[in-house]
């Protein structure tokens, strides 16, 4: 199981529930307090808790025991870049304490954080055991335990707070559903549960004893529900619905249950731009400059009925509430263009983009704006403190998300975790995962999967995967040495491989039996001492599902042979050129595909590996070689007469493809909630653009296509959390290299250093990207 922001159950799903979180809240110092009395066992004892990170640039205390001037704490460091740390300051120096290389830096989901601790153990290792999300964490940057028999500060008769340090350092986020059992060292499995549909982890009911000082806060309020009445003094949270935009008792939860309790829209402190913070976890922005910046949300949504409120807490210079299309990137004003946003300002102006026009009342400090986008009809309404404005625009269409554009001046929002101060209009839904539509692949792993393994020389029978149907395409990488890719499918049939692979014009080889045998569900067979099973070598295997070995077609004007997977936009299909020209070939999607990589299996004159990409690849004669370094490229009719449509892709007798030569080639359409092909601009900064995709990655290919630099390769089962920083080149034999690049999230992926490779300033870069989980019940991390 990943290391994640948790899942969230699929619709429908009657399970446990939460009703409720407590917001913390660092801008008004709020935390929980309670002085514990002698403990059952302070050297064993289990913490588990649900958190939903608010703010990231600060560090965030969970928990703290505290004794004069020597305090325990739990804590998600950022000065450390948001790892999760445990240790004991005892008033000069540390006497344990342990770091993870892990980060928890994702605000869009849950995390599921389980503390483990029995120091009476011999070995150091089992004296302290952390699980996020179901997975023990095992990487450490530091890792002084305490030692053996050690009696701990949290669970001793000392003074304890959860959300803060002793009068600092106050956590911005949400918490609920926290157990502490005193005198037991439990685990994951004791507090959460993986759902059988999806795949994702998900909380269940403690049915545990919990000892002398153990309690249950249920949905993070202070009251213990254990039945030991070990109460928490909730300290500066507003509990009283009189005051709706500082209301701290939320429906923002890590089980999804009906309309009211799910996974909420907040701001998204990936996506906002230059001069803005976010506070109050996540539903205040401020532009403390003239910034002329936005603040995108979490969620994006292309369809349904969909309703928030903002309201102005400061400043009236410049401050427009609307949605923008999550193709931005850079989230600044210089990014809108017609189409990509629509919004309405203080100033009585709408604006598509940045073309103004009057519309509706002005609106100052302590109005609310009322956003009323119904993405069926293609129209945006805007209210003021319940009055509707009209409807300001018609006919829009896309991937739209929450924005709020200001210029020295702050808001607060509320996408309904909180109640509303005016009754939606009706038909409209809160903003949050419950009300998104489900996913046709509620698990991404049954149609695309990832398996690492390690050579033995010898046949062996990899398995790993769980696919709705045996691997149709096996593209395989030494992750530990300078060796060729490999690539084998159903279609060509196991006895052809690309055994000198993306990253060479060589033409298809026969392996005399298969050097990739017996495709399954759960995996495949690698042969004896071959490039793909070299003993002690590692490998990376990436897997995909068609259906099967294919069927004859005859779209188009050559006939072939397809594999085609409509559910999740994947097809193989195998022709031959025929004679010199242009050509038609049918690739079954019934969609036009957005990615299209071809090859040329008979002969190395034409052995480039040649590919399409709908974002920047308007042209017949624009290509990109996947051999290759090279920027976008331009050879007449590469792709034929005329661009991909929903039935056939073209290609022309050229540099690339010989007449009368077979050619195999591998057809992807974006398919909602599994895969996104998509491109993003760089902005050339060590904070890089957000990418929404609506999902979890679980892998990932970026190049840059307006200059000529590496393709890359990243995906969550070689990193299995933050940062991802291994990866492997699609047009080089090299073995696999660490370097610092970016973070998967729940809902996309955060690209993170200056490097030009991946984020040069006004750089263009494509992604292909396939995911674990839809949004809607994501894993993330």
């Amino acid at each position: 199981m990943s290391v994640l922001p948790v899942g969230i159950a699929a619709s429908g799903d009657e399970g446990y529930t939460i009703d409720n979180s407590l917001r913390f809240r660092s801008a008004v110092s709020a935390y929980l307090s309670r002085t514990f009395s002698t403990p059952t066992n302070n050297k064993i004892w289990t913490l588990s808790l649900w958190v939903k990170k608010g703010i990231l640039t600060t560090d965030s205390y969970l928990v703290v025991a505290n004794t004069a001037s020597a305090f325990e704490f739990i804590k998600l460091n950022n000065s450390a870049a948001d790892n999760f740390e445990y240790a004991y300051w005892n008033g000069s120096s540390y006497s344990y304490q342990i770091r993870s290389t892990l980060v928890l830096r994702d605000p869009s989901a849950w995390y599921h954080v389980v503390m483990s601790v029995d120091t009476t153990q011999a070995t150091a290792a089992n004296r302290v055991k952390v699980y996020i999300n179901n997975e023990q964490i095992t990487s450490f940057s530091i890792t002084s335990y305490p030692a053996q028999n050690t009696n701990t500060k949290f669970n001793s008769a000392v003074a304890a707070r959860i959300g803060s340090a002793f009068g600092s350092n106050y956590f911005d986020g949400y918490l609920t559903e926290i157990n502490f059992v005193d005198g037991q060292a439990l685990t994951a499995d004791d507090f959460g549960e993986t759902d059988a549909t999806t795949g994702v982890w998900k909380p269940k009911a403690y049915s545990g004893t919990y000892g002398t000082n153990g309690f249950y806060l249920e949905n993070g309020r202070g009251t213990d529900q254990s039945g030991n009445s070990n109460n928490w003094t909730e300290n500066n949270f507003n509990t009283s619905t009189s005051s709706a935009t500082t209301y701290d008792v939320m429906t923002d939860v890590p089980t999804l249950t009906d309309e009211n309790t799910a996974n909420y829209c907040t701001l998204n402190p990936l996506w906002i731009g230059s001069g803005i913070t976010t506070s109050n976890a996540n539903l205040t922005a401020t532009a403390s400059t003239s910034a002329n910046s936005l603040a995108l949300g979490t969620i994006a949504v292309s369809s349904g009925k969909w309703y928030w409120e903002s309201t102005v807490v400061s400043g009236t210079s410049m401050w427009a509430s609307g949605i923008a299309s999550t193709s931005i990137a850079t989230p600044n004003y210089s990014s809108l263009s017609a189409g990509n946003s629509y919004a309405w300002n203080n100033s009585s102006t709408s604006y598509n983009g940045q073309t103004g026009t009057t519309y509706g009342a002005t609106y100052t400090t302590g109005d609310v704006i009322g956003v009323a986008l119904d993405l069926d009809a293609g129209t945006i309404t805007f209210y003021k403190n319940n009055t509707s404005q009209g409807v300001a625009y018609t006919g829009i269409s896309g991937t739209f998300t929450p924005m709020v554009l200001l210029n020295t001046s702050a808001i607060n929002i509320n996408f309904g975790q909180r109640p509303f101060a005016y009754t939606p209009p009706t038909g409209f839904k809160k903003l949050n995962t419950y009300n998104l539509p489900d996913s046709t692949i509620e698990d991404g792993s049954k149609y695309f999967d990832t398996l690492t393994y390690t050579g033995t020389g010898s046949l062996t029978t990899r398995t790993g995967l769980d696919l709705a149907s045996p691997v149709d395409l096996v593209w395989i990488k030494s992750r530990s040495a300078a060796t060729n890719h490999v690539l084998e499918d159903s279609v060509r049939g196991t006895g052809y491989v690309f055994d000198e692979g993306t990253n060479s014009t060589d033409f298809e080889g026969p392996t005399g039996g298969g050097w990739i045998q017996n495709f399954s569900t759960s995996g495949f067979s690698t042969d004896v001492n071959t490039p793909i099973n070299t003993n002690g070598a590692t490998y990376v295997s990436w897997n995909w599902v068609a259906n099967g070995s294919g069927v004859s077609n005859t779209v188009g004007d050559i006939p072939s042979t397809v594999s085609a997977n409509t559910t999740s936009g994947f097809s193989i299909v195998s022709f031959n050129a025929g004679a010199a020209g242009n050509h038609t070939v049918g690739h079954g999607l019934g969609v036009s595909p957005n990615l299209i990589i071809m090859k040329d299996r008979d002969s190395t004159g034409y052995g480039n590996w040649l590919v399409f990409h709908s974002d920047v690849c308007t042209s017949t004669s624009n290509y990109l070689l996947l051999n290759g370094t090279g920027a976008l490229g331009s050879v007449a009719n590469s792709w034929g007469s005329a661009l991909p449509t929903s039935t056939v892709f073209g290609y022309g007798s050229n540099v690339n493809v010989g007449a009368n030569d077979n050619i195999i080639a591998y057809c992807f359409a974006s398919t909602e909630g599994f895969s996104k092909f998509g491109s993003y601009t760089g902005n050339g900064s060590a904070d890089g653009p957000f990418i929404y995709t609506g999902f979890r990655p679980a892998w990932l290919l970026v190049k840059r296509s307006d200059a000529a630099y590496f393709w890359y390769i990243h995906d969550a089962k070689r990193n299995t959390y933050n940062v991802l920083n291994k990866e492997l080149y699609p047009n080089s034999s090299s073995a696999e290299v660490t370097a610092t690049r970016l973070d998967f999230t729940s809902n996309g992926f955060k690209v993170r250093g200056t490097q030009v490779s991946q984020n040069a300033s006004g750089g263009t870069y494509i992604y292909a990207a396939f995911a674990e989980n839809p949004f809607k019940n994501a894993l993330a991390r």
